[in-house]
C-alpha cells in the first residue's frame, strides 16, 4: 500500500502509512526516515518519525513543496529494503526497585508477581523505538508483556528524575530529562538519553530496539561516573 502525502503549512508534508500501530507499519516508516536521510535533498531541515507517519520539514526558499513532494514519492517507490541497514539493539542497564523504582512493589502486587518476576518480565524481551516524543529523547516503545502492565498513578508527579524506568497502562518508558509525569517507576538508568551539547543528542533511533539489563547500585553508579565522564561505551548488541 502506497503512503498517503499530506501538505502542512508552508514549509512541511506529512507521509503516512496505514492506520495501524504495528512493527509491519513502523518499518516502512523507518526505511522511508533513512532512505530521506541518505538521499539528502536540498533543502530538507528535518525528518520527524511517528508511529506510522513522518513529518518532512523543508525550507521553501532551497526547494518547492511540489517538486519536495514529487521526489518523496518516487524515493518511496524506489525503496530497496534490503538496501536500508538493520536496526539495531541497545543495552539499557537499570536498577531497579528502591529508591530508583518506588512502584516496582505496586506493579508486582497489582500483578500477583514478585519483585523478581517483574523484573525478569521486563528485561526478557527487546523492545521497538517507535518513536521519540513527550520530552526530548522519550522513548514510545512496543512490545511491553501485559502481565506486567499496570494503570497510571491516579495523581501524577511534579518531579521524576531524570533516566527513571517507569510503566503506564501497556506501555514502559524511560524519562531523559528531570519532568512531571504519572507513569509507575520501576528503575533508572544511568545513561543519558538526552544531551543537547552532544554532537548524537539523542542515544535511541526510532526503528531501533532497545534490551534492559538489570545490574545493581554499585554497578549503577559505577557506569554513571563513566558516562559523565565521557568514558562509558554504550553496548550494541547483535
Amino acid at each position: 500500500m502506497s503512503a498517503e502525502y499530506k501538505i502542512a503549512g508552508d514549509r512541511g508534508i506529512v507521509v503516512e502509512f496505514e492506520n495501524e500501530i504495528s512493527e509491519k507499519v513502523n518499518s516502512k516508516v523507518r526505511n522511508m526516515f533513512l532512505a530521506i536521510e541518505k538521499s539528502e535533498i536540498k533543502g530538507v531541515e528535518e525528518v520527524i518519525p511517528t508511529y506510522r507517519s513522518l513529518l518532512v520539514l523543508y525550507d521553501p526558499l532551497v526547494i518547492n513543496g511540489m517538486d519536495l513532494l514529487t521526489e518523496l514519492k518516487a524515493l518511496e517507490k524506489n525503496i530497496k529494503p534490503t538496501e536500508i541497514e538493520k536496526p539495531k539493539t541497545i543495552e539499557i542497564p537499570v536498577v531497579y526497585g528502591g529508591k530508583f523504582g518506588p512502584d516496582l512493589e505496586f506493579v508486582a502486587q497489582h500483578n500477583n508477581l514478585s519483585v523478581e518476576e517483574v523484573i525478569k518480565i521486563h528485561t526478557e524481551r527487546k523492545y521497538l523505538i517507535y518513536m521519540l516524543g513527550f520530552t526530548p529523547g522519550f522513548p514510545y516503545l512496543g512490545g511491553m508483556s501485559k502481565k506486567i502492565a499496570t494503570p497510571r498513578l491516579e495523581n501524577p508527579r511534579t518531579k521524576i528524575p531524570e533516566g527513571s524506568v517507569g510503566i503506564a497502562g501497556n506501555q514502559t518508558g524511560i524519562y531523559p530529562i528531570e519532568s512531571p509525569g504519572g507513569w509507575r517507576l520501576i528503575g533508572r538508568t544511568p545513561l543519558k538519553l538526552f544531551d543537547p551539547y552532544g554532537k548524537q543528542p539523542f542515544l535511541l533511533q526510532a526503528g531501533d530496539y532497545l534490551k534492559f539489563v538489570s545490574v545493581n547500585e554499585q554497578h549503577y553508579h559505577s557506569i554513571k561516573a563513566q558516562v559523565e565522564n565521557g568514558s562509558y561505551t554504550v553496548k550494541i548488541i547483535q
